[in-house]
């Protein structure tokens, strides 16, 4: 779950403490597998991104009332570090972050440019931020990373239920099929917007990824593109802004290469060793061992 605004500033969290406090999410989810993965993680969060800058109320409140515009770094790290404390931060440590964020929405309401009142607790729009979060994350693992049935991608989506509603979404996607449901409900709402160019060219010069990587940038944020559902690029007239000829089965390839780093400083590795699981636990199967199978 992406919040509409960052958290309070937390420049550090040890995903590692306190030992044996669970997550909102179990280990053996396929939430944990699909956020351990950094380079679908920035796919995802582009696409998720471009959705939500899709509906008029929902961009309005992101790019009046966030850092984004003059500050897109901090902006787009804070909300990162947001989405691993929901996943993988233990309980106590999401909960209180949540809380925050709630009661920042709370302040947040205004006018959209035509005119029609938002608020960003609104659970209608929490809903379609959510949705749009979960969709750009699990469609990026599952194109460049690694396939997921459709029992996987069924169970993904009811597992950010819990964080969702504590979030203030009360409807949010359980399944696919509901997810489904929820776009057609909002399509008719969506509307293009010099703004989501804007965010693009952001995203394409900012200093986001580490300077070896940097000269992917471009790609990655075209792969973010193509995700998007045709109707949405075609609304906001992002049709010949995604992928080139060739250029899907390079994403994979670095998606398949990130999804086989176990790194200490990711949070899923720390988080696993909160839960006193063998820091490559995530990475030794296609699908993780359930917690009653670990030794």
């Amino acid at each position: 779950m992406r919040a509409l605004l960052e958290p309070g500033d937390r420049s550090h969290v040890d995903f590692s403490r306190p030992t044996g406090e669970a997550a909102l999410v179990s280990p053996d989810s396929v939430s944990w597998r699909v956020f351990k993965n950094p380079l679908s993680l920035f796919v995802g969060g582009v696409t998720a991104v471009i959705l939500e800058l899709a509906e008029p109320r929902v961009r309005t409140g992101v790019w009046e009332h966030t850092t984004f515009r003059v500050n897109p770094i901090r902006r787009l790290r804070r909300t990162g570090l947001a989405a691993m404390v929901t996943i993988y931060g233990a309980r106590s440590s999401a909960e209180a972050m949540i809380a925050r964020v709630r009661r920042m929405h709370d302040a947040v309401a205004g006018m959209t440019p035509s005119g029609e009142a938002y608020c960003a607790n609104d659970p209608a729009l929490l809903n379609w931020v959510h949705g749009t979060a979960a969709y750009g994350f699990l469609q990026a693992y599952h194109a460049y990373v690694q396939p997921l049935s459709l029992s996987e991608r069924d169970r993904y989506y009811a597992e950010g239920v819990a964080a969702a509603a504590l979030y203030g979404a009360t409807s949010a996607p359980t399944s696919e099929a509901e997810h489904e449901m929820l776009f057609r409900a909002t399509a008719g709402r969506l509307e293009r917007s010099d703004i989501v160019f804007e965010f693009l060219a952001v995203m394409r010069r900012a200093p986001i990824l580490p300077l070896l990587l940097r000269p992917a940038q471009h790609l990655l944020v075209r792969a973010a593109v193509d995700l998007t559902p045709r109707l949405v690029r075609t609304i906001l007239g992002l049709n010949g802004h995604g992928l080139h000829a060739g250029e899907a089965e390079l994403v994979r390839q670095a998606g398949a290469f990130a999804d086989r780093l176990v790194l200490e400083s990711n949070p899923a590795v720390q988080a696993c060793r909160r839960m006193r699981l063998a820091a490559d636990y995530l990475y030794v199967h296609r699908s993780a061992v359930p917690l009653q199978e670990v030794s």
